[in-house]
């Protein structure tokens, strides 16, 4: 073992330094520097590669992972089908989000008496979980509860319970901590080595591993990024802390697209999925409003229709407001400018303000055509037909230009009783395959989409 050394070590990006700073110069972050001591793992380096030898590529066999399904589809969704024997997952997201409740229910999906899962809990004792479990009303004969922060011990427990352990389920890995190393829990270096630990585990067993993350004040996930790396998939579990609902997203999946999401929503007897989640952002409409406008965005591969909600309102100060819920800042600002110049609409001396109903997050340029709608019509006080859903990105001459997925769009709103989608004409110009009693109106500029929306 080699000679201890004290380094002040970064907690935002890992880099270590022989001396004490305020302000950490690779990252640039204040206050993150901490004291730690620094050492070779007892009797971990240099191992033995326990007997594997390289191999030509041509003579490795070619198989497809295989999957064991969820019982939980917008789980299994996000995960791109399932859990993958051996896989690491990482689900990160502010605290009281809901990821304890979410892991604790797929827990008692997957385990049984035969195949249990084993469920550590570092923040919470047994009884704390158990209550968790009798008021969420779950299955609890096939989870065994272990509160232990020790990383030694965690998987000693798991060895135990082979060979038909079902999964892992570590919450959290901020809290856990090894014997090789003097820095206290949460530190970059304990985070770092006890997720190496559990993945080397994870790969050698075959037992997928599902790991809670915290996030920091600026929703990153907390420790260093190479933690994102070591794990397979990387999951946020996102949410208005003022509504219900939560959107399980995939920012990494080595097994699966990353485009996928999962919705649900938070009740007393825990984490509900959303099945029809269009349904659902829609049932408080009021039609034939000034002010409102339905888009259809795509949230992975679902398309989603949203009520976009802006409002006008003339202001007593020298610079107008500009307030948004949901929507880019500087998207809403690029519409206004567009609208102003290019549909001759009076904003300037305007407060303006945009929402999107239901908490939603809606990053999509295909929503740039339902914004500038709604905003029309509260400044001419005009609804938007009821029947109408707008499709379209918004481009700085005026123009409406092309989005993805055309056709799921429009067959979500047809099948949500819209009649009327208003697309952009390079699209209409194709021959889409469209459901019986929908209308395409295909529009060239957004002061035609405006004529067509409020006609």
């Amino acid at each position: 073992m080699s000679k201890a050394e004290r380094r002040w070590v970064c907690q935002e990006c890992g880099w270590s330094f022989a001396r004490q700073m305020g302000r950490c110069p690779h990252c640039g972050a204040w206050g993150t520097l901490v004291e730690t001591i620094v050492g070779e793992e007892q009797g971990r380096r240099r191992s033995p590669g326990r007997g594997r030898r390289a191999a030509p590529l041509n003579t490795i066999d070619v198989r497809r992972e295989p999957r064991f399904p969820v019982p939980m589809p917008e789980f299994s969704r996000v995960l791109g089908g399932g859990l993958v024997p051996g896989s690491v997952v990482l689900i990160g997201g502010e605290p009281g989000i809901g990821k304890s409740t979410l892991l604790l229910q797929v827990a008692a999906l997957l385990g049984d008496e035969a195949h249990p899962v084993l469920y550590v809990s570092g923040e919470e004792s047994p009884h704390q979980v158990k209550m968790r479990a009798k008021r969420l009303g779950l299955r609890e004969e096939g989870i065994h509860l272990y509160a232990e922060t020790e990383i030694e011990a965690i998987i000693n427990e798991a060895d135990a319970l082979r060979p038909g352990l079902r999964a892992l389920v570590v919450d959290s890995i901020q809290t856990a901590r090894t014997e090789g190393l003097d820095s206290a829990a949460g530190s970059v270096s304990q985070v770092r080595t006890c997720a190496t630990l559990l993945q080397r585990w994870a790969k050698a067993e075959g037992v997928p591993v599902l790991l809670v993350g915290h996030v920091t004040k600026e929703g990153a996930i907390a420790g260093p990024k190479v933690l994102e790396h070591i794990v397979d998939t990387v999951l946020y579990l996102e949410g208005d802390p003022f509504h219900t609902y939560r959107i399980l997203r995939s920012v990494k999946n080595r097994f699966g697209a990353t485009s996928e999401v999962g919705l649900f929503e938070m009740r007393e007897e825990g984490m509900v999925e959303v099945s029809n989640p269009s349904e659902v952002f829609l049932a408080e409409r009021m039609v034939n409003v000034s002010g409102s406008a339905i888009a259809v965005t795509m949230e992975g591969t679902r398309p989603l229709l949203v009520e976009i909600q802006a409002l006008a309102s003339p202001t007593n100060f020298n610079y107008p407001r500009r307030t948004v819920n949901g929507l880019d800042y500087n998207r809403l600002l690029l519409i206004i400018a567009v609208l102003t110049r290019r549909a001759g609409l009076r904003l300037g001396d305007q407060d303006v303000f945009a929402n999107v109903v239901g908490g939603l997050q809606v990053r999509e340029p295909a929503v740039d055509l339902a914004v500038a709608a709604a905003l029309a019509s509260t400044v001419k006080d005009r609804p938007v037909a009821a029947d109408v859903a707008l499709i379209g990105e918004v481009g700085l001459s005026g123009e409406v230009r092309s989005v993805s997925q055309i056709e799921r769009r429009v067959a979500e709103a047809a099948r949500l009783g819209f009649h009327r989608v208003i697309i952009p004409r390079t699209m209409g110009r194709r021959k889409l395959r469209l459901s019986e009693g929908v209308e395409a109106v295909a529009v060239r500029s957004v002061r035609e989409a405006i004529e067509a929306a409020l006609d």
